[in-house]
This record gives C-alpha cells, sequence and structure tokens, in this order.
C-alpha cells in the first residue's frame, strides 16, 4: 500500500538539537514542509555519512522552507552522545528526533519490530502534514542529500503549480510538463 497522500499521525516526541533538549509534535511538522529521515541506530557506520551530508546541505533545505528531522529509535540522551561523540554528527543542527517507543517508526511504517530498529527511510512531508515522496533503502545504502532536497524542490513546484510535472533529472528553473488530458494516461 502506498504512503502517498497519508495524513502523518499525530505524535510527540523528544529531541536533541544544538546542545538542548526539546519536545517535537506534529504541530511543529505543519505550516512548513519536512523531511524525516530515518537511519536505524545511533553510533553505526553508515548513517554518520549520512547525517553530515545533510548537515552540509541543512542550509539549502531551510532556504527552501523545509525543516529536516533525523529519527531513530534511540533516546535523545543517545543522540546528544553521538552528537558529543563523533566529528561528522558533532556538525548536525537541525532536530535529531528520539524514537524509543517507535511511534514515528510504526507510522511511517520503516519499524524492524525483531530488531527494534528503523529502516533507511526518508519521507518529504507538505504543510498539511502529508507525505508527498518517501523512499526506503536497504541498511547498507546510504542516501544521497542532495537528491533528498532536488525532491523536495520538485514537490514544492509541483503543489505550486498544479498543471505541471517535473520530468526525470528536473532541476528548479528547468522545464516542466504540462500534460493535455490525451497524455494524462502516460503518466
Amino acid at each position: 500500500m502506498s504512503l502517498i497522500n497519508k495524513e502523518i499521525s499525530d505524535f510527540t516526541v523528544q529531541a536533541y538539537q544544538n546542545g538542548d533538549f526539546h519536545t517535537v509534535s506534529k504541530a511543529d511538522a505543519l505550516g512548513h514542509w519536512s523531511l524525516f529521515f530515518f537511519y536505524p541506530a545511533d553510533f553505526t557506520f553508515v548513517c554518520p555519512t549520512e547525517l553530515e551530508e545533510l548537515a552540509e546541505n541543512y542550509d539549502a533545505f531551510k532556504a527552501e522552507g523545509c525543516e529536516v528531522y533525523s529519527v531513530s529509535c534511540d533516546t535523545h540522551f543517545v543522540h546528544k552522545a553521538w552528537h558529543d561523540e563523533s566529528e561528522r554528527v558533532g556538525k548536525v543542527s537541525h532536530p535529531m528526533l528520539a524514537d524509543p517507543a517507535h511511534v514515528l517508526a510504526r507510522d511511517f511504517e520503516v519499524l524492524i519490530e525483531d530488531d527494534g530498529l528503523a529502516e533507511r527511510g526518508a519521507f518529504i512531508v507538505d504543510p498539511e502534514g502529508r507525505i508527498q515522496v518517501y523512499e526506503v533503502t536497504a541498511g547498507g545504502i546510504g542516501r544521497n542529500a542532495k537528491e533528498l532536497l532536488r525532491l523536495v524542490q520538485a514537490a514544492k513546484f509541483v503543489a505550486e503549480h498544479g498543471d505541471q510535472v517535473c520530468p526525470a533529472k528536473w532541476q528548479p528553473g528547468a522545464e516542466t510538463l504540462r500534460p493535455s488530458l490525451d497524455l494524462v494516461g502516460q503518466l
């Protein structure tokens, strides 16, 4: 079953960000675009490379009006310890959401029940709280923050220009397609 246009459920979790703990809820994710970036666990191998790349591109996401939320099933205390210990993760300034009760991982359908960990899933959520883009990859496959940013830009463009769609490799400012009624079946 597809998660496209699924409204995210209400949630309240703890987060670690910029040396502080605070609460993040569904209300915080509404009114702007959001990237929920799930990864299996803190103190692992692929995850710090992904989080470092997100950190390096965080300003570009913010310029698009998109908040980045990295999420694992660890506690906010473990997020802080990893942030303090890892040079790569230490670059992260976006909210790191703690999901030890698996509320978010279950809602986004990325929980590996037997392990209590999340799959590598990236979900782009619109300002109304509906999933517009998602991808889930195997644990050993890292993701590309610049491609996720491009997908945020494309989702925003389509939302703002409902009569146009973005072709493969579309970049902001590039040509889009205006499907006619005869071509709708070919999308």
